[in-house]
């Protein structure tokens, strides 16, 4: 799952990167209003954490062409202790939660946990796709009463999928979802067949009642 930290504090950045990465996240980060949309437009996240004040512009701004995109990520602001101003107009605005500085990364790990699940899960602890159960908490996934044993690009895969079923995704988007926008695109879309050909077997192999089927030349849906 990924992750876009949008916050000028670089000291800040580096603890939730850092913080967000041993969670098993794939983390990207914006330090400026600029280079913050440019992400928000060219690329899917599962959640965004959004500091108010920016250079070039307003977290809030950014939260707005968020919602004018009809983006789906959940959006979690992050902002002073004492702006209750901006926490009333964030969450206005759509933002899923609020998290004031200082916090405890602790509590970053799971403000964050809770905004995807309800996001994508409608509030549900597990997410789900024909005989498929995914928990994505505990990264773990059945097949039936099969506990199906997953490497972390295939488990990242299937969420993926599963929480867009029966939608074509581009072969580039998810590379991009898996890997990242810092991948060299040629060897991370190779990896990606090989990623998808060994999740199909693994999953055929447990039975499951369901198919990743490739669009050639395009990319992939799950059926």
């Amino acid at each position: 799952m990924k992750i876009l930290i949008v916050e000028d504090e670089h000291d800040l950045i580096k603890v939730m990167k850092e913080s967000l990465e041993k969670e098993t996240y794939l983390v990207e980060t914006a330090t400026d209003f600029r280079s913050a949309l440019d992400k928000i437009i060219s690329f899917a996240y599962d959640c965004i954490l959004l500091d108010i004040m920016l250079p070039g512009g307003s977290g809030l701004e950014l939260l707005s062409e968020i919602k004018k995109l009809k983006k789906q990520e959940a959006v979690i602001i992050i902002s002073a202790k004492d702006a209750v101003d901006d926490k009333v107009l964030g969450l206005e605005l759509g933002a899923d939660d609020y998290l004031a500085k200082p916090f405890h990364l602790a509590e970053l790990n799971a403000r964050v946990k809770s905004a995807i699940r309800r996001r994508n899960q409608n509030g549900e602890q597990h997410i789900g796709w024909r005989n498929i159960t995914i928990d994505p908490e505990n990264r773990t996934v059945q097949v039936d009463k099969y506990e199906l044993v997953l490497n972390r690009k295939e488990f990242d895969l299937l969420y993926y999928f599963v929480t867009n079923p029966q939608r074509l995704i581009t072969k580039t988007s998810i590379a991009e979802y898996v890997w990242g926008d810092h991948t060299d695109q040629a060897d991370s879309l190779d990896f990606v067949y090989s990623q998808i050909k060994n999740l199909r077997k693994k999953l055929n192999n447990a039975g499951a009642d369901a198919d990743i089927q490739a669009v050639y030349g395009v990319g992939y849906k799950i059926i």
